[in-house]
């Protein structure tokens, strides 16, 4: 056997575009056997098991390979075929199997931040947002538009990386560790102004209440708070269920608590 662990050292022929798109299919099914010892392993191993046996011919090698791609495995669903197609690169070519791990492994906790700050931070607000604002005028398109422009994107970026990994091989790891921090930053930004718009469009929190003196009145909503600061009490009112949220306190928790003060302050006429 030789040193970089295969018995069948010959490099296989290489994947077809049908191939990779079936491994691309598969993917969606990551997380159907999520555990917590070994997270995605389980799925991880069964979305690339057939590039792996068209590379491995010899039952030792795909029985070694099979047995190391067990271990321990999580990162963003989304982009997961662009690690595949690059651990098929490696594994067509004969790389050395700690090789493969260690590819592996640094690049699968990257791409799981990249990928909560691209699509549940910055898509799934905005494709939301707008299939949400339809559908509260009545229109019943806004579900709709809301799957088919969040599919769209999905289904590109999962089936377009699962090529490019393949094409590219071990060369992405670089072109990856470039734009790491601007991709991330530049998606973290957006997302925070999309829930931000969110929160003073849907979040409706205001003090109903008027201050008469004599003749004179004063709007504590409109002449105080709104002057001080638009959308000031929604933003205040989200940030302290953020902090509940962080402190450990439970959702329904904090869907009771909103109910009980919207129900007191309506009652004392202030909300």
């Amino acid at each position: 056997m030789e040193s970089n662990g295969y018995v069948d050292n010959t490099e296989a022929p290489n994947l077809s575009n049908k191939q990779l798109n079936n491994l691309a299919w598969r993917s969606l099914l990551l997380q159907a056997s999520f555990n917590y010892e070994r997270m995605q392993a389980a799925g991880w191993l069964y979305s690339i098991l057939p590039g792996l046996r068209h590379i491995h011919k010899n039952k030792k090698d795909l029985s070694k390979s099979m047995k190391d791609h067990m271990e321990f495995f999580n990162t963003h669903p989304f982009l997961v075929t662009f690690i595949m197609g690059i651990i098929l690169a490696m594994e067509q070519k004969k790389e050395d199997r700690e090789s493969i791990r260690g590819i592996k492994v640094a690049t699968m906790g990257p791409l799981g931040g990249i990928g909560d700050a691209m699509f549940f931070l910055t898509l799934l607000p905005i494709t939301a947002g707008i299939g949400a604002s339809l559908a509260i005028e009545g229109n019943i398109a806004g579900p709709f538009i809301f799957l088919i422009l969040f599919n769209v994107v999905h289904f590109g970026v999962r089936f377009g990386l699962m090529r490019y990994g393949y094409k590219t091989g071990i060369k992405a790891i670089a072109k990856l560790k470039e734009g790491t921090k601007h991709v991330s930053r530049a998606a973290s930004i957006v997302g925070l102004s999309v829930v931000g718009g969110l929160i003073a469009t849907y979040v409706s929190f205001n003090v109903s209440y008027v201050w008469t003196s004599g003749e004179a009145e004063l709007n504590v909503q409109s002449d105080v708070l709104d002057m001080i600061m638009p959308a000031m009490l929604p933003l205040a009112y989200t940030l302290a269920m953020y902090w509940l949220l962080k402190k450990g306190r439970s959702p329904l928790v904090l869907i009771g608590l909103t109910v009980l003060v919207g129900l007191a302050g309506s009652f004392f006429n202030i909300l």
